[in-house]
């Protein structure tokens, strides 16, 4: 008899998770159980509220309402000093994954423990990655400083995301996922909860789209969410994070748009490196095909589908190739500058992948 599967590694993040409604008031006893008593609280300004509501109930030393996309190092080193200033000795993150990039890089150069609350489907809250911004330049770490020691998912919190941002993110979350199926080092564990994760957050999104406050709805995106945070921690990341990675830090362009409109014309670029995961990908959102499906899906969220309306430059194409081919992820498609260009170019003009 042939073995079921190929041999394989696998070693799950430490964590623990609360899951369900109304347990954002629990942040207070998880405080206690970590032994803290000086929270330092972070968000974006549009969760300063909320924030504020929380701090005053967990009795928070101090919040930070700065957090910023792509987590510039500007924007870390004015936190740590505040942070610093009011001697805190936990970090409580609410919001996307903005704000919880910001509570990782604080975490790496304290090493307080972390509760991290999303509001959002972006799942850093369950890698032990921080992606930084310097001058035009993301980079990427791994670290288990970075890994939040408490996630709560409360799914009352996701019910004020508007549908549009709720679609865009739930791609994004999506993009984890599917590249967690063809990386290198994946395993049997991890492609169960990447097409689990696929399949809820590809069945969830369009009813957010057209019921925002179904609960079931948002329950199962927060769950595909939380699915698809434990591939993307778990594994290698592939040209999708890369290209993600670069166009955001090189062009400012928004975090979870760029993955939404990357992700099909990366996933036809690897389709027929990686058969399989294809397979696999079609599958859980019920389509003919990978990057067809995956394109029709943001035409369904009416997503945007090119780099142009996010305000990327034509002439950026050939720089972000040129990045990209520098400092390569492993890939199960080797990197071929002329095919990087074709790619971005249709991705630019919003045309439809070819191929997949």
């Amino acid at each position: 008899m042939q073995p079921a599967t190929a041999s394989f590694t696998y070693v799950p993040n430490p964590g623990r998770v609360l899951f369900g409604s109304g347990r954002m008031r629990e942040i207070a006893a998880e405080l206690e159980r970590l032994g803290c008593r000086r929270a330092f609280v972070v968000c974006t300004t549009d969760q300063r509220e909320l924030a504020l509501r929380a701090a005053t109930e967990f009795g928070a030393r101090s919040v930070f309402a700065e957090a910023t996309m792509h987590t510039p190092m500007t924007v870390t080193q004015a936190a740590l000093s505040q942070l610093q200033a009011a001697d805190c000795d936990s970090l409580v993150a609410i919001g996307g994954g903005s704000t919880i990039g910001l509570s990782k890089a604080l975490a790496l150069r304290t090493d307080l423990p972390q509760i991290a609350v999303p509001t959002t489907y972006a799942g850093s809250e369950m890698t032990p990655i921080l992606g930084e911004t310097s001058e035009g330049q993301k980079t990427t770490l791994r670290s288990p400083k970075v890994l939040p020691e408490v996630v709560i998912y409360d799914v009352d919190l996701t019910l004020s995301l508007p549908p549009g941002l709720s679609a865009v993110s739930g791609v994004n979350a999506i993009a984890h996922a599917v590249e967690a199926l063809y990386a290198h080092d994946t395993n049997p564990v991890i492609s169960l909860m990447a097409e689990e994760g696929i399949a809820a957050l590809g069945r969830a999104l369009p009813c957010i789209l057209t019921v925002p406050n179904e609960i079931a709805a948002r329950e199962a995106a927060q769950y595909g969410a939380w699915l698809s945070g434990i591939c993307l921690g778990s594994v290698a990341m592939g040209l999708h994070h890369k290209i993600c990675h670069v166009l955001g830090g090189k062009f400012d362009l928004r975090h979870a748009e760029t993955h939404a409109v990357m992700l099909p014309h990366v996933v036809a670029y690897n389709s027929a490196a990686a058969p399989a995961a294809m397979v696999r990908v079609a599958k859980a959102l019920k389509r003919a095909g990978a990057a067809s499906g995956l394109f029709a899906l943001n035409r369904t969220l009416a997503n945007p589908l090119s780099l142009a309306e996010l305000g990327m430059p034509r002439e950026g194409i050939a720089q972000a190739v040129d990045q990209v081919m520098q400092d390569q992820y492993s890939n199960p498609r080797p990197l071929d500058a002329a095919a990087l260009q074709s790619m971005l170019a249709r991705a630019w003009s919003g045309e439809a992948p070819r191929g997949g």
